[in-house]
């Protein structure tokens, strides 16, 4: 018997009489039948409840005291490694797969109903297979993080990695990476890596390769053929357009932001079309201008994270900022309301964040359009005041283009001039 994690009293008690383990196939009978692999819970999870994977790749949780019968109908498979060896065509470019966490290529533990990342090359192969035929793929372990716990000093050693393979032969990179943070990671690799002269794909998946819906395969199928296809460089995400399988989306790194919590096509550039659409073999171009290929390769791997993103509303307490001052932050990205505004009771600390020294920069709350802060009187203030208008930058992105303008500044001055400066299509 395994020790039946989560498991606890005389739930833990019915499923020991019983003879039944994680990861074994039940069948449970209650007021409806149930049939799944038996899940380990969640040790702060209610109690009070069983949970099975379903085959659909569902977890669902079955109230003890309702429970009728269980019975074992099978054993769970362990994962048994293809013995198949997947002749490499030579001929086919290289790409290098870069795991941080995401189960953007993942295969499910029988044993235990957990989904777990395909982190070698030959499980890579084994789980998409259609990868073989376009590219030879490395794969590498960075670190396995959910996105949410993704800080900035993993941006920083992404980038370092990226940089230490730019001459190399491969002809691109995807960064399999959780969906919950990805844009903050595309947005500081894209101003870190400026002129990266191999394009750069964050690849995501928003429902996990058990489930029948799952978008993890053709996510990472469409960014291979997009790696290998396309003429040009820079930072994407390469996510689902939309709830059909037919077109993958490449959004530029700075220019898109989660929309949506669990659709496919959560992922939306924001004023404009996706960069580039992946429709079956065919790489549809969007975008009119592409900075990362004009530029020279200029790494800036640095930032500094004493920056605060604001977002104002009615009933803001001005003493944060007075907070921010006393912390010693460095900048203040506001996300103020339509076309870049504040309430006349944050003026004073305003004031006092200028005079302290910090760069204060205007972006809108508003999901689409640009701040124009001389319409009215409160923004032609708030101009006078010190805030530098940041035209039509996504907040987030604003956020941590100012970290990276900071950490690799000395004035004032060289932020806002940073922060200008269209690097990588953010404005």
């Amino acid at each position: 018997m395994s020790e039946l994690k989560g498991y606890k009293g005389k739930i833990r008690d019915f499923l020991i009489s019983n003879k039944v383990d994680v990861g074994d196939l039940v069948k449970i009978t209650s007021e409806l039948t149930y049939s799944g692999i038996l899940m380990p819970r969640y040790e702060s999870g209610d109690e009070g409840h069983i949970v099975l994977k379903l085959k659909s790749g569902y977890n669902i949780g079955i109230e003890f005291e309702k429970i009728e019968k269980i019975e074992k109908v099978g054993e769970g498979k362990p994962n048994i490694e293809s013995s198949e060896t997947v002749e490499k065509d030579e001929s086919l470019p290289k790409i290098l797969l870069l795991s941080t966490g995401g189960t953007i290529a993942s295969k499910v533990d029988y044993r235990t109903g957990a989904v777990t990342p395909a982190l070698s090359a030959s499980e890579l192969y084994e789980a998409v297979p259609e990868i073989a035929k376009i590219a030879n793929v490395d794969a590498e372990v960075l670190f396995s993080e959910y996105s949410e716990n993704l800080q900035p000093e993993h941006w920083l050693e992404i980038a370092k990695k990226l940089d230490s393979i730019a001459e190399s032969n491969y002809a691109g990179i995807i960064i399999a990476h959780g969906t919950d943070t990805m844009h903050y990671s595309s947005a500081f690799l894209s101003f870190a890596l400026s002129g990266y002269k191999k394009p750069i794909t964050l690849v995501g998946s928003q429902r996990s390769s058990d489930r029948p819906s799952s978008d993890a395969a053709l996510n990472l199928i469409a960014a291979t053929k997009f790696l290998v296809n396309t003429k040009s460089t820079g930072v994407f995400v390469v996510m689902h357009q939309n709830e059909s399988d037919d077109a993958i989306a490449c959004h530029l790194g700075t220019r898109v932001r989660k929309n949506h919590t669990s659709k496919r096509s959560a992922f939306q550039t924001v004023g404009s079309e996706p960069a580039f659409v992946v429709y079956e073999d065919k790489i549809l171009k969007n975008i009119e201008k592409e900075f990362f290929s004009k530029k020279d390769y200029n790494p800036r791997i640095s930032l500094d994270t004493k920056v605060a993103l604001v977002k104002y509303h009615p009933g803001f307490n001005p003493e944060i900022i007075e907070s921010l001052i006393k912390l010693q932050y460095k900048a203040i990205i506001f996300e103020g309301t339509g076309l870049g505004h504040v309430g006349k009771t944050m003026y004073d600390s305003i004031k006092s964040a200028k005079e302290n020294g910090m760069f204060l920069g205007m972006t809108s709350q508003c999901i689409d359009g640009r701040v124009s802060m001389t319409v009215y009187e409160s923004g032609r203030d708030l101009l006078d005041m010190g805030i530098i208008p940041l035209e039509n930058m996504i907040p987030e992105v604003a956020l941590v283009k100012a970290m990276w303008a900071v950490g690799n500044c000395n004035t004032n001055d060289e932020i806002k001039d940073m922060m200008l400066e269209n690097y990588s299509s953010e404005f």
